[in-house]
């Protein structure tokens, strides 16, 4: 295997969700849903197998604690003592994986000290093949089918990959034995993920690998609070008390707009409001009921086509980032991956940041809620062998790759090696050199995409960010919705869930702009159900019985 070959597949739907990057550490090195949280997708069945027992690691105590429904862990800054987690360097011979970066691609190991110092903390070369954007399943396809395959590859979910229970069952090795139940504390740092996220790694009742945990918080629309206080503030009791304060707004600032052009992404803010499941609604008799067929999602999409009649929206649908027209009072609000968007402005503007919109009824009596993310980013399975020093070896790397945050091993993968890599700035903050800076983003992505702990929020630069973070969580996790099938997987949902969801926001999308009326919604159901999503449901409720 190369040492920095290039591929990759589709940032749209998967950056958002990726925010991995020695960059983005500054906000929990988080991994946060934008697609998945929207639309639905497959995680693997976990049914017919004892999950890893769960054992917290005490060891680092954050500032804010975190809690059991999804609560993240909180430091307002840098502990000054890394403790080190593991008492040898887990490889004694090459490893090769392939995975991704949702960075610029490193320097290739021969060429780039970070990545020579990473090697002589693991014990041996960590050989990766990184791919980017586009291309990444197809990449993995050629791969399996030449049969030259790298010790580990990392498995996205919702990327299209289909058959993954017998690609599994052919290619890679049953990790079951080494992982389920208390087998699992022989390797510390993987015991502390949370159950949730361990259920993403199991197909056909089988551990296959270290799951990669994100944040388990999903979107949210974020607020300019200069602009909303010239009405009282970002909260509404009320659709109609929106589209007043709304109207309000938008006259204080001429030529400026309520809501951004990410129109799928504004409607599943309003789904929210008016009480649409979280893809699907699990039944008192055990059958699912898809957001699409509910009265709900109707009624949204009724809403969603006033609100652009009215014109809250943004008409550039090309608009990369909106953090220039918030920070010049353009922009109202827009909707981020999730509550960490609130820092999302100081890019453009280190003084301004967001506000987290709370969801409310929108009729003022029905209770909202909040639709939280997919919680991972899938894993890593070892291609298939029965070696058991070798796999027991694999272990202990993925063990030491999943240090928790403010750990000696976390350090040293996400920011190297202190005076080469990256200094302390007066604040106990690591800050990247010259030369760790070209080297180390690209690869600490890719890093993070092979095997993680679970994510603190913690920004580098502005603790109260931090603190409105964690306090928006805890608001919003009130209303907290989750996917009854995640942890669960449809082969027909890979296969063909990713065209039904298009096609039917398709529909949606010409509804809010007045190219096809309500009325055409009920059709776009019907084929959205002939297309597969009845086979999804189906597959679904038999993996949950």
């Amino acid at each position: 295997m190369s040492s920095a070959t290039t591929t990759g597949y589709s940032r749209r739907g998967f950056l958002g969700m990726l925010g991995v990057s020695a960059a983005t550490i500054a906000i929990g090195t988080s991994l946060t849903g934008c697609g998945p949280s929207a639309s639905g997708g497959d995680a693997a069945a976990s049914a017919a197998v004892k999950l890893p027992t769960y054992k917290e690691f005490t060891g680092i105590k954050p500032d804010l604690p975190g809690n059991a429904e999804g609560l993240q862990p909180a430091f307002l800054s840098m502990p000054r003592t890394f403790v080190k987690t593991t008492s040898k360097a887990p490889l004694t011979q090459s490893l090769s994986a392939y995975t991704e970066t949702f960075e610029t691609p490193p320097p290739g190991m021969d060429s780039n000290p970070f990545w020579k110092r990473l090697n002589s903390a693991l014990g041996a070369n960590l050989n990766l093949t990184i791919g980017t954007d586009p291309g990444y399943p197809d990449k993995f396809a050629t791969m399996l089918a030449s049969g030259d395959i790298p010790d580990l590859m990392w498995l996205p979910p919702n990327q299209g990959i289909p058959n993954v229970g017998p690609m599994l069952e052919a290619k890679f090795t049953d990790l079951t034995k080494y992982l389920s139940g208390d087998a699992v504390l022989q390797y510390p740092n993987l015991a502390a993920l949370k159950p949730a996220s361990w259920k993403t790694a199991v197909v056909n009742g089988k551990i296959w690998g270290a799951p990669i945990p994100s944040t388990p918080m999903g979107q949210v629309m974020i607020g300019n609070p200069q602009m909303w206080s010239k009405v009282g503030g970002f909260k509404f009791t009320s659709t109609d008390d929106f589209m007043a304060k709304g109207a309000e707004v938008a006259k204080a600032f001429p030529g400026s707009f309520v809501l951004g052009s990410d129109y799928i992404n504004e409607m599943h803010m309003f789904g929210e409001w008016f009480g649409v499941p979280t893809t699907w609604r699990l039944n008192k008799d055990k059958t699912l009921t898809h957001m699409y067929e509910t009265p709900e999602y109707k009624a949204m999409l009724e809403f969603a086509a006033k609100v652009f009649k009215t014109g809250f929206f943004n008409p550039d649908t090309t608009l990369s980032s909106f953090s220039t027209p918030f920070v010049a009072n353009k922009l109202a609000a827009y909707v981020s991956v999730g509550p960490k968007g609130i820092s999302e402005a100081r890019s453009a503007d280190p003084t301004r940041f967001g506000e987290v919109l709370i969801p409310f009824g929108h009729d003022g009596k029905i209770t909202p809620v909040y639709d939280m993310g997919y919680g991972t980013v899938g894993f890593t399975p070892l291609k298939k062998t029965s070696d058991d020093k070798r796999i027991r070896e694999v272990l202990d790397f993925y063990n030491w790759m999943a240090a928790p945050f403010g750990s000696a091993e976390y350090l040293q993968k996400n920011y190297g090696t202190e005076g080469a890599d990256f200094t302390f700035d007066q604040s106990g903050n690591p800050v990247f050199t010259k030369d760790g800076n070209t080297n180390a983003p690209g690869l600490v992505s890719a890093l993070n995409i092979m095997s993680s702990p679970e994510n603190p929020i913690y920004s580098a630069q502005f603790t109260k960010d931090t603190q409105a973070i964690y306090d928006a969580s805890k608001e919003l996790l009130k209303y907290a919705s989750r996917n009854p099938t995640a942890g669960t997987y449809s082969d027909t949902n890979s296969k063909v869930g990713a065209k039904l969801t298009t096609a039917a926001r398709d529909t949606a999308t010409d509804i809010l702009t007045g190219r096809a009326g309500v009325d055409t919604w009920d059709a776009a159901v019907t084929k959205w159900k002939n297309g597969g999503g009845d086979k999804m449901r189906e597959e679904y409720q038999k993996a949950l019985a």
